[in-house]
Order: C-alpha cells, then sequence, then structure tokens
C-alpha cells in the first residue's frame, strides 16, 4: 500500500484516523502500532516474512535498548551496543548486498579461471524500508549510549515510533529523541487535522501530477534505448529524472510530515529547495537533509569531522559519501556516485565553494550541469549502459543530433517540453514562498482542492507509479 494510492487514501486512512481519534490518549500509540503493521502487511502481503522481520526488529531493539542502558551503567554498554549493531546491519546486508557480494566473488573467481558460479546468488527480495528503520534503529540505540536518551519501557510506545507508517517506508529517518516528547504526549486538534491534510495534498500533487508525468520522459528513453537517441534528448532525459526523483521523494516527504501533524507529531523537514543551491556542499544540506544529519552525527563526528588534520578530514569525507552511496544501493554505479560526489564536495572544501558563493550566476550555472549529471550515475545501474549514456549526451555530431527543436528531441519537447518548465519553476523557492502566504486562505484551499481531486483522477484512471526511494 502506498500514500498514492486510492485504497490509502479513500479507506485505511479515514478508517486509522476514526479509530485513533476515537481512542484515549494512552492507547493511540498501539493503534498507530497496530495500524502500521497493518499497513505494511497489506504492502507486501506476498511476502509475510517481511513483515515479521520488521516486528522482529521492533522486538529486538526494544530489549536491546533497555540492555544497552543498563550495560552503560555497568560498564560494559559498547559490547551490547556493537551486538545491536551488528544485529540491524546483518538484516540489511543479507537482503540488500549478499547478491552483489557474491557476483564480484564470482567475477574475481572467473578471472582466475574458475568456471561456473563459486556462490550461487540468493535472490532475496529487498524488504520496503529496511534501509530506514535500521538506521533509525541503530540510532535510538547509539543515543541510549550516549546517554542522550532514556531506554523506552513501553512497547506499544517505541514500536510507534519505529513502524510509524507514514515514515516507515521511506523516511524521513527520525531520531528518537526528536519526537519523544510526542511519543509521550501529543495533542490532536482540529487545526493539526488541517494543516496536515493541506501539507499531505501538496506532496499528493508533487508525486501523482509532477514526478509521475515528467518521469514518462526518462521511461520513453529507456524504451527507445540509449544508443538511438540524440545528444539534447539525452540531456532532457536527465533532467526530467531529477524533476521525477525530486518532486517523487519531496512530495513522499511532505505527505509523510501532513501524515504526522494530523496524529499530532512534529516529523523533520527533508528537504529545502537544494536544487537552487551554488555548490554540491550546500545541496546535500538541503536534500535528505535527515540522511545527511544521520551520516553526519553517527559517522563523520565520530570518525572526528573537521577538527583533524587536513588528510584526516578528507578521509573522514570520503568514508561517508563511500557509505552514503552504498546505502542506496548495492551496486557499482552507486560507489561511482558517492565516489564522484565526494571529489566534487572535496574540490568545493579545498576553496572552490568560495568562488561558487562570491560568483552567484556560475554557482547556479555550475549546479544546473552537475545536478542531472550525478543523478545520471544514480539512475543508470549498468556500468555499460551508462558509458552509452554519457556518450550520448556530448554526441552533438552526426546525423543522430539534432537541435532540441527538430529529430526525437523535437518530438519529446512538444510531448514535454511545457512539464519540464513547469518542474523547473517550481524546484526554486519563490512559488513555494508565494503559495505560503495564500495557504491558508480560500484561495488556497481551492488550489488544494483542484490538486487534490485532479490527483485522485489520474490515480483512477492508472496513471501512477512507485515511488521511486522504495527501492533504496
Amino acid at each position: 500500500m502506498v500514500f498514492s494510492s486510492l485504497q490509502f487514501i479513500f479507506v485505511f486512512l479515514p478508517l486509522f484516523l476514526t479509530i485513533y481519534f476515537i481512542l484515549p490518549q494512552q492507547w493511540r500509540n498501539f493503534a498507530i502500532l497496530t495500524g502500521s503493521i497493518i499497513f505494511y502487511a497489506a504492502g507486501t502481503w506476498d511476502k509475510p516474512q517481511y513483515t515479521a522481520l520488521l516486528v522482529l526488529s521492533a522486538a529486538v531493539n526494544f530489549l536491546a535498548g533497555k540492555a544497552v542502558e543498563k550495560g552503560v551503567k555497568k560498564g560494559r554498554g559498547r559490547g551490547i551496543l556493537v551486538l545491536g549493531i551488528i544485529y540491524n546491519l546483518a538484516w540489511l546486508c543479507v537482503f540488500k548486498y549478499a547478491d552483489f557480494i557474491f557476483e564480484n566473488i564470482n567475477a574475481l573467481a572467473a578471472l582466475g579461471g574458475t568456471e561456473g558460479e563459486l556462490i550461487h546468488p540468493w535472490n532475496l527480495l529487498l524488504p520496503v524500508g529496511i534501509s530506514f528503520y535500521t538506521f533509525q534503529s541503530i540510532s535510538y540505540l547509539i543515543d541510549i549510549y550516549r546517554c542522550d536518551i532514556e531506554a523506552e519501557r513501553s512497547f506499544a510506545d517505541f514500536g510507534a515510533y519505529l513502524t510509524m507508517f507514514p515514515q516507515l517506508i521511506a523516511g524521513p529517518i527520525v531520531k528518537y529523541r526528536e519526537i519523544r516528547g510526542e511519543i509521550k504526549k501529543r495533542k490532536a486538534s482540529w487545526a493539526n487535522l488541517d494543516e496536515g491534510l493541506r501539507i499531505f495534498t501538496l506532496g499528493l500533487g508533487m508525486k501523482v501530477l509532477l514526478a509521475n508525468r515528467i518521469g514518462s520522459l526518462w521511461s520513453d528513453l529507456q524504451m527507445v534505448g540509449f544508443e538511438s537517441i540524440s545528444a539534447p534528448a539525452a540531456w532532457m532525459g536527465i533532467f526530467a529524472y531529477s524533476f521525477q526523483l525530486y518532486f517523487d521523494f519531496y512530495g513522499y516527504s511532505l505527505m509523510a510530515i501532513g501524515l504526522g501533524r494530523i496524529m499530532g507529531f512534529t516529523i523533520p523537514v527533508n528537504f529545502d529547495h537544494p536544487y537552487e543551491s551554488l555548490s554540491m556542499t550546500e545541496f546535500w544540506r538541503k536534500w535528505h537533509m535527515t540522511l545527511g544529519s544521520w551520516f553526519r552525527e553517527y559517522v563523520y563526528i565520530p570518525l572526528g569531522g573537521n577538527r583533524r588534520s587536513s588528510g584526516r578530514v578528507y578521509f573522514n569525507l570520503f568514508a561517508v559519501w563511500l557509505l552514503t552511496g552504498f546505502w542506496h544501493g548495492a551496486g557499482w554505479n552507486f560507489i561511482l556516485w558517492g565516489v564522484v560526489l565526494f571529489v566534487i564536495i572535496a574540490l568545493e572544501k579545498a576553496g572552490l565553494k568560495k568562488v561558487l558563493d562570491r560568483f552567484r550566476i556560475m554557482g547556479h550555472l555550475y549546479m544546473v550541469i552537475l545536478i542531472p549529471l550525478t543523478w545520471m550515475i544514480f539512475a543508470i545501474t549498468d556500468i555499460e549502459q551508462l558509458g552509452i549514456y554519457a556518450q550520448r549526451l556530448v554526441d552533438f555530431a552526426g546525423k543522430e543530433s539534432d537541435t532540441v527543436f527538430s529529430g526525437d528531441a523535437g518530438k519529446y519537447w512538444d510531448m514535454y517540453g511545457w512539464l519540464l518548465i513547469v518542474c523547473a519553476v517550481l524546484s526554486v523557492s519563490g512559488p513555494a514562498r508565494l503559495f505560503e502566504r495564500i495557504r491558508r486562505t480560500m484561495a488556497g484551499s481551492i488550489i488544494l482542492f483542484a490538486i487534490f481531486w485532479g490527483s485522485v483522477y489520474c490515480l483512477y484512471i492508472g496513471l501512477n507509479d512507485p515511488f521511486l526511494y522504495f527501492r533504496f
């Protein structure tokens, strides 16, 4: 089940909220835990073991949290913490990285003359949301070890935190200490309901009316084959994917924040108009902000952050970006993507960022080129196809290349040009600031009404795609 589905909007959500608001305060966390498990099970009905894994993860980390706290008082908390982290990462490795590791072992064995597969792949389907709830579990255990929080005593309260359906599948990544007060006590109000529905509707529109539609251009190019497209069409394709990814993930995050607000939670903001950044450093402070915060707090700073020698600081950055790439997927393109981002950010740290910040037009042009290029590496998992696409981008000579207004590029521009322009305009902060002024007025309500029912119509006629970040 996904947020952008008629079943969720008109069946699950009304039923859940009716029960949630009828119940007294002390039972609402149990309702969240139960409702979230039902939500997750409905989306993985053909893999019930994945729902069992989620429940097991909640139970193990609940007990591990209390064990870490008890161990800290006796001076042996570190070992228990390490065991807890290993437990969480083990499941992630089994489902997400095992086949990638086996594939590369087999490739090395083949180079050494071994015939056939040395290790057979498991071909396990990645449980939806496992990367996100794994990181939340690890942050919970580390925060207890650091004495930043106390271990939760109520399984219903901890389970509500870890499995909360608004952010269970694709974030934002929420640290327990950020919502502990609201887990214990929160206020349901008509104001929260109204505000939450408005935020949810904005996110729904971004996903259904923008991300799904502009994503069709990227899908069209994949169907045609990268070998057959012209350079202008290739550039249009990676811009389209960039907008699709942004509005898809930003839309999901807004829907999560809106649903959380309805229930009385303040889920952290995950995006801050990253596409108007002047540098890649600034971009990654504004994109998927909760993931960046997690790596900064639990990897970069423990490694020494920027308090060490210059060489060590660059090593710390390299470790963070290598892990960031690998977190997103088990593939060499994700590792390459992480390394490329490290190189760019390292150059900016060495002095390039000061230039870009000073000359803003140069900074914007720099990012207009780098954003789609880096997302190209992210999007194309096959390294050979990635090379072909990169060649297409620079092949402005020969019969296969056209102007933007002729050939395949002209066809795609006629179909999607207006949508590319709309996405470009809506990806910066100006329209958002303008809408914020009228969001609670009658005009704002009319716009949101149109967005909601326009989205519902598109869902009704089958114009919907899965959220891109579900695969990570």
